[in-house]
Order: C-alpha cells, then sequence, then structure tokens
C-alpha cells in the first residue's frame, strides 16, 4: 500500500507516505509533516505508528519518525529534511547508518 487515511479533526485525510516527510510525538498525539508544508495532527502514539508504516520510516528519536526517502542530508547526530534539522540519538543512530548503509552506491 502506498497511502493511508488519517483522520484529523472531522475529516479522514489520504496520505501519501511518499508525502510524509517526519512525524513528530506530542504525547498522545503526532503531528505529521507534508512535503506540501502541511501539518496533520493525529490521535495515535508514535510506538502505534511505526508498526505501521513501510520500511522507509524510521525511529530517529524519541519524539521523531523520519522517513528516509526524504532525508536531505546527515551531518553529526542531526539529520536535515527540507528546512527542518532533527537530532539523531545515540540509542537509534546505528540502525540509522545501518540502514543508509545499504543505500550506499
Amino acid at each position: 500500500m502506498t497511502y493511508t487515511f488519517i483522520k484529523s479533526g472531522r475529516k479522514l485525510i489520504k496520505l501519501s507516505f511518499d508525502d510524509i516527510l517526519f512525524v513528530k510525538g506530542a504525547g498522545n498525539y503526532v503531528e505529521i509533516f507534508t512535503i506540501n508544508g502541511e501539518k496533520h495532527i493525529y490521535y495515535k502514539s508514535l510506538k502505534e505508528l511505526i508498526d505501521k508504516f513501510p520500511d522507509e520510516f524510521m525511529r530517529v528519536h524519541n519524539s521523531y519518525i523520519i522517513n528516509l526517502k526524504n532525508v536531505d542530508y546527515i551531518e553529526d547526530n542531526q539529520l536535515v529534511i527540507g528546512e527542518n534539522k532533527i537530532a539523531v540519538a545515540k540509542s537509534y543512530r546505528e540502525c540509522l547508518l545501518n540502514s543508509i548503509d545499504k543505500m550506499l552506491l
């Protein structure tokens, strides 16, 4: 499947997985940031979401899930997606680098 539906307010919104830049946890809610600059607030935890996302999504911090397809670059302990800098936690760094290794030319 290449898309999902999320409930935001009274709407059911169709989201393509490719359009999701990253997801930021905010307690029992998450904020889903998309390529076109939209931010959707969804009542789910990061832990519930990560299992439903495709393989190109990975947790890089206790508060963030990122879409590897949309990462511009990684420098030190940060990755950049568009204008957003996201810290990579030490506990997730090795897993991230292993996934990136598989994509290297």
